[in-house]
């Protein structure tokens, strides 16, 4: 369900349930008398603070690797294809224009893709269009072999396109458990209760500190959960390699 839902949406329920979790600490703490001396509570929302940092960078972290792994996928992929068709272009015609035109439709296809958020139904579709394409690529160059140098480069190099290929798919598919995201919630929940519960205890509200804190932790989960979210939101991995490949293709 996570995966489904715009980052930005996420954190906004993000900052609701802190702010609804301070209140809630603000009405009970009004119900307490404040202790004489040192309060041994403040020990505990020491340690839930700096266990939500830790969760916050490691978190933040771990989506950052997931999204430069994205990126350096689709330059790899992007190589694998401009390798191929480079020794495609030494073979004669027909061969080398039919296998051109294979190249340069794969590579419009797979901007397609990482263009547009696809439903479900619609991104298993286009797997298996891509895999199709692949099948008709290795008939075309069983077809083009002829027992010179060449079709070992052919071989080689389709090889590392397909496999490219299903690295990209996979490195898209990796992301954050859902199991960490509902920690990263519980551990923001729990601070701002306890704050909200001691600010009630001694009637002394703080409202820029506790709009700050709120704010500021929502805008990292944001970031967090944007990196998450490869085929959507406002961060998004660089095409430009393939882009740049499509135009030369097209020439």
């Amino acid at each position: 369900m996570f995966h489904q839902i715009d980052a930005w949406a996420i954190a906004l329920g993000f900052a609701v349930a802190m702010f609804a979790s301070w209140y809630l600490g603000w009405r009970l703490g009004r119900r307490l008398h404040p202790e004489p001396g040192e309060d041994p509570g403040t020990k505990f929302t020491d340690a839930s603070m700096a266990l939500l940092g830790l969760l916050l960078a490691f978190t933040f972290s771990m989506a950052m690797v997931r999204h430069d792994q994205r990126r350096l996928a689709v330059v790899a992929e992007s190589n694998a294809v401009g390798d191929f068709n480079t020794c495609v272009s030494m073979l004669k015609d027909p061969k080398r224009s039919n296998l051109q035109i294979v190249i340069r439709d794969y590579t419009h296809q797979q901007l397609d893709q990482l263009r547009r958020l696809l439903p479900p139904t619609e991104e298993d579709n286009a797997v298996q269009q891509s895999r199709e394409t692949h099948a008709k690529m290795t008939d075309l160059v069983a077809q083009a072999m002829d027992g010179s140098p060449l079709d070992l480069a052919l071989t080689t190099t389709l090889n590392n396109l397909t496999s490219t290929y299903a690295s990209r798919l996979a490195a898209y598919d990796e992301i954050l458990p859902w199991s960490i995201v509902l920690l990263l919630l519980l551990s923001s929940i729990v601070p701002s209760f306890l704050i909200g519960m001691k600010q009630g205890e001694t009637h002394k509200l703080h409202h820029s500190g506790t709009l700050s804190f709120i704010v500021l932790v929502s805008l990292v989960i944001f970031v967090t959960l944007d990196l998450n979210q490869p085929r959507r939101g406002l961060i998004r991995v660089n095409r430009e390699p393939l882009e740049r490949l499509s135009k030369s293709l097209d020439m």
